[in-house]
């Protein structure tokens, strides 16, 4: 499922950590070491809309030129930015294994997010997994003390 090409892993790293989202904790993969998160408002003006959990798995053929491989990836963190700026992209982490990131997005609706993933420089590339989320009236981000 993952890219044989032993370094994918390390381009998929350096793909994510070029990726300039807020609120990104630490970078290494490794998750016991992320910082705390802050609570954030329910909803931004922006981020209007349902709330989408995205596994991605980065599968590129070996035959893939090097150069068609480091423009995706350059235009893959140029739109995550856009996305980001959009109130579209919210979240990125990495998943262990080689090729894997977790997401979450907000989109109005299923057709929208499908677009925004086709929108990926990467997609070609991509196995993605799209999970709606409904709000918990107990998640700490969205209740007040």
């Amino acid at each position: 499922m993952a890219h044989s090409r032993p370094v994918a892993a390390d381009r998929l790293q350096r793909t994510l950590a070029s990726m300039p989202l807020k609120d990104m904790a630490h970078r290494s993969g490794d998750a016991t070491r992320a910082a705390p998160q802050r609570p954030r408002p329910r909803h931004r003006p922006s981020q209007a809309g349902a709330e989408f959990l995205t596994t991605f798995t980065i599968t590129i053929p070996d035959a893939t030129p090097r150069q068609a491989i480091e423009d995706a990836e350059a235009g893959e963190a140029a739109r995550a930015h856009e996305l980001a700026g959009q109130g579209h992209h919210e979240r990125l982490r990495i998943l262990p294994g080689q090729g894997r990131a977790l997401g979450v997005y907000r989109a109005r609706d299923r057709a929208e997010m499908e677009a925004i993933v086709k929108s990926l420089p990467l997609d070609p590339w991509m196995t993605t997994e799209l999970t709606p989320l409904m709000p918990d009236p107990s998640d700490p981000a969205t209740t007040s003390t």
